[in-house]
């Protein structure tokens, strides 16, 4: 009995991980929300968050998990042509560490900007994690679209990310 439960659990696992590594979010269509949130750490995030208000399709975009060094001016010098953008409509997040400060963060953001719609902008293998960890935060009445950030990430990154994101599940039954 106990051999028939340890193989369901791994056998249950193993297709979760396939699921997850083969089925990654895929990017949204442009489409207009109140907001854009980017959350930091990885290559093309913040190019996709810039994409959506060039076109207009966003008024506000929050930037969370910034380094407490970085300045406004030297990130927006790395995006030639969106030193407006920076200036009117972006705001740096630098209190978040983690994709569970970077929810934290962005429900409070959201909160205080009056946000009833939100694109989240992360790459695709972190998004999952990602929007578990936004719709543990954020108020009920807000509506989040997934936009996922292509990538080629490694079986190694997957395995990480998916163990985290069930470590993460688990952790939230507990009430941790």
């Amino acid at each position: 009995m106990i051999r028939r439960i340890v193989s369901f659990i791994i056998l249950a696992w193993v297709l979760g991980f396939a699921w997850f590594a083969l089925l990654l979010p895929q990017p949204a269509a442009i489409a207009e929300t109140d907001a854009v949130v980017v959350l930091t750490g990885g290559p093309n995030r913040i190019d996709r968050g810039l994409e959506i208000l060039k076109a207009g399709k966003s008024r506000k975009m929050l930037i969370s998990g910034v380094d407490r060094d970085v300045k406004p001016a030297e990130l927006a010098a790395q995006y030639p042509g969106s030193a407006r953008y920076f200036t009117c409509c972006i705001d740096l997040g630098f209190q978040s560490v983690d994709t569970h400060s970077n929810a934290l963060e962005t429900a409070r953001w959201a909160t205080r900007n009056k946000v009833k719609t939100l694109r989240l902008v992360t790459h695709d293998w972190h998004m999952r994690r990602a929007r578990f960890e936004l719709d543990r935060s954020l108020p009920n009445d807000i509506i989040v679209t997934n936009d996922a950030v292509s990538t080629q990430p490694s079986l190694n990154a997957l395995f990480k990310e998916y163990n985290k994101y069930w470590l993460r599940a688990v952790a939230s039954l507990a009430g941790i």
